[in-house]
């Protein structure tokens, strides 16, 4: 049985775990979780893309991909990665761009067409753009470390990928 659709129990439970480097976003918010299969023996096989690849969030992911389905009764859990397609901030839900500005997070830009510049980030704090990029990588590789001119506030930009 097949439950990528998005309406077995498998995969909303998949669905919901949250991301360990900013758990104000689920792995479905991110668009890493690319499908769920289960079948009538308790066995349910993950497939997930990494943000990129060396992502030290992964193994963390999937040890909580197999906690959390083995504690809501699934007897067999395998995740699988998959690096083809790679990942891209595209991928992400609307929402998640809009949980992770909440979170203080400025979220990315699209990633496909033509290859963006940017010359400023809106501050997730105050709401400028007058702000600049302090470091390419912040607390992660996947986020880069920006200033506020305006609020004088430091805050991380999720990278367009």
């Amino acid at each position: 049985m097949r439950d990528s659709a998005g309406g077995g129990s498998a995969w909303k439970i998949a669905a919901d775990l949250p991301d360990p480097e900013l758990p104000v976003v689920t792995i479905a918010d991110l668009g890493i979780l690319r499908d769920v299969t289960e079948d009538d023996q308790g066995r349910v096989h993950v497939t997930i893309t990494p943000t990129y690849s060396g992502c030290p969030a992964m193994q963390t992911i999937t040890d909580d991909l197999v906690a959390t389905l083995t504690a809501a009764g699934y007897q067999s859990v395998d995740v699988e990665y998959v690096l083809s397609p790679a990942w891209t901030t595209d991928w992400m839900t609307e929402e998640a761009r809009a949980k992770l500005a909440a979170y203080g997070v400025a979220p990315p830009g699209p990633a496909s067409g033509p290859v963006p510049l940017a010359l400023s980030v809106r501050c997730p704090q105050c709401g400028s753009s007058d702000t600049r990029e302090s470091s390419r990588f912040g607390s992660t590789a996947c986020k880069s470390l920006w200033v506020c001119r305006s609020c004088r506030e430091p805050f991380d930009h999720f990278k367009a990928i």
